[in-house]
C-alpha cells in the first residue's frame, strides 16, 4: 500500500482539493510554493533552530516502568506534553508561521476546539510580531476559559462563533468565511491533517519530527530504530500522521490508531470512523452526522485523507492506560464538583 501524496493531492482514493472557487488562488499559490519554500536551507536551519531552542525538542522517550512490567513488555511514552505551550501542536504552527513569512502574508487565522491549537497559534504570532485571529465555537470558548485567556494574553483576537452547534467544525466554517474575504494578506494556520491539499501532507511534514526522533531515540535506549507497534489517538489527525511518519512504508511497524467511540460504535453517535469503516458520517438522507465524544479535539464528521488507509487495531494495554487516565479525571472532576458546592467564608 502505498501511503505518498501525489500531485493532485491524494493519497489514494482520498483527498484532493474541493473548495469554494474564491479561494482557489489560495491554495493553489500553497500548492505551488510550499514544497520548494520548507525544503529551502536556510527555512529548514530557522525551523530546527526554533523547534530546539524555542519549542524545547527534541521531547523525551520515557520508559513506562510499571505499565510495561505489568504486560511484560517494552511501553515507551513519546512526551509531546513537555512541548513548549504543552501539546505537539506548535511543531505544525512554527513551520506555518515561517511560511507566512515567507509568502509576504500579514494577518494569521486559525480555528481551535479544545484551545491547544489556538494557543500554539497565538503563540507563534506574538514570537514572529504578526496578527492573529482565532475562531472558537461559543460552547468551546465556555468550556475552556483558561485557553481562551492564554490566547488573548498571547494578543490573539478570539472570535466566538454562534451558528451551529458552536463548536469545531462551526468555527471551521467561520475560519474560511474570513479567509475568502481576505485572500491576500492573510493565511490561514490548520491544526489537523485535513482540509485541501496541500494542508494534510504540509501538516504531516511539520510534525514528522515526532517519528524522526523516534527512531533516533529507540536507537540510543534499544539499539534499534524501529518499534514493534506505534499507538495514537485520531481525532484530527496530525499527532497520528507526526508518529507514524517514517514508519508508513514499513511493513514490519504496526500503526495502532485510537479513536472516540462516543457513546458506543453501533450508537450512530461517536466519532469512530475508521472502526465503522465510514470515512464521512452521512445519514440515510446524505446529511452529515455529529461526531459525539466526550474529547473536544475528537469531534470531527469525517476521517483525514491520510488517516483513511492507516490500518487500525487495538490493544488492551491501550483501554487499561486510557481507563487510568479516566478514572484521574473523573476524580478530578468529582474533586472539583465537591469544592464549588460548598460555600467558603474568607
Amino acid at each position: 500500500m502505498n501511503y505518498n501524496i501525489d500531485q493532485k493531492g491524494y493519497y489514494g482514493d482520498f483527498g484532493g482539493a474541493y473548495i469554494p472557487e474564491m479561494l482557489y488562488p489560495n491554495i493553489f499559490e500553497l500548492k505551488q510554493k510550499y514544497l520548494s519554500i520548507i525544503n529551502d536551507i536556510s527555512f529548514k536551519k530557522e525551523f530546527n533552530q526554533l523547534l530546539e531552542e524555542y519549542v524545547g525538542r527534541p521531547t523525551p522517550l520515557y520508559f513506562a516502568k510499571r505499565l510495561s512490567k505489568k504486560y511484560n513488555t517494552k511501553i515507551y511514552l513519546k512526551r509531546e506534553d513537555l512541548c513548549h505551550t504543552g501539546a505537539h501542536k506548535i511543531n505544525n504552527t512554527i513551520g506555518q508561521i515561517l511560511l507566512a513569512k515567507h509568502l509576504k502574508k500579514k494577518r494569521i487565522i486559525a480555528e481551535t476546539g479544545a484551545g491547544q491549537h489556538g494557543v500554539a497559534t497565538a503563540t507563534v504570532c506574538a514570537l514572529m510580531g504578526i496578527k492573529c485571529v482565532v475562531y472558537m465555537g461559543d460552547l468551546d470558548i465556555k468550556r475552556q476559559a483558561p485557553n481562551v485567556a492564554r490566547m488573548k494574553m498571547l494578543g490573539a483576537e478570539v472570535k466566538s462563533v454562534q451558528s451551529g452547534s458552536k463548536t469545531l467544525k462551526d468555527a471551521t466554517n467561520e475560519a474560511i468565511r474570513d479567509w475568502i474575504n481576505n485572500p491576500l494578506n492573510t493565511h490561514y494556520i490548520i491544526g489537523s491533517v485535513v482540509g485541501p491539499h496541500p494542508y494534510p501532507d504540509m501538516v504531516a511534514r511539520f510534525q514528522s519530527i515526532i517519528s524522526k526522533e523516534i527512531e533516533e531515540q529507540l536507537l540510543e535506549k534499544e539499539n534499534r530504530s524501529k518499534p514493534d507497534h506505534i499507538i495514537a489517538c485520531v481525532g484530527g489527525g496530525s499527532n497520528a500522521a507526526g508518529a507514524y511518519y517514517h514508519f508508513l512504508n514499513d511493513k514490519t511497524v504496526n500503526l495502532i490508531a485510537v479513536e472516540a467511540a462516543g457513546k458506543g460504535i453501533d450508537s450512530g453517535e461517536s466519532a469512530a470512523t475508521i472502526s465503522t469503516r465510514c470515512w464521512l458520517r452521512p445519514t440515510s438522507s446524505s446529511v452529515s452526522l455529529r461526531a459525539v465524544s466526550i474529547g473536544l479535539l475528537s469531534n470531527f464528521s469525517f476521517l483525514p485523507p491520510g488517516n483513511a488507509i492507516c490500518p487500525g487495531w487495538f490493544l488492551r494495554l491501550v483501554d487499561r492506560f486510557v481507563n487510568k487516565i479516566s478514572r484521574f479525571f473523573l476524580k478530578v472532576k468529582t474533586g472539583i464538583n465537591t469544592l464549588a458546592s460548598r460555600k467558603f467564608d474568607f
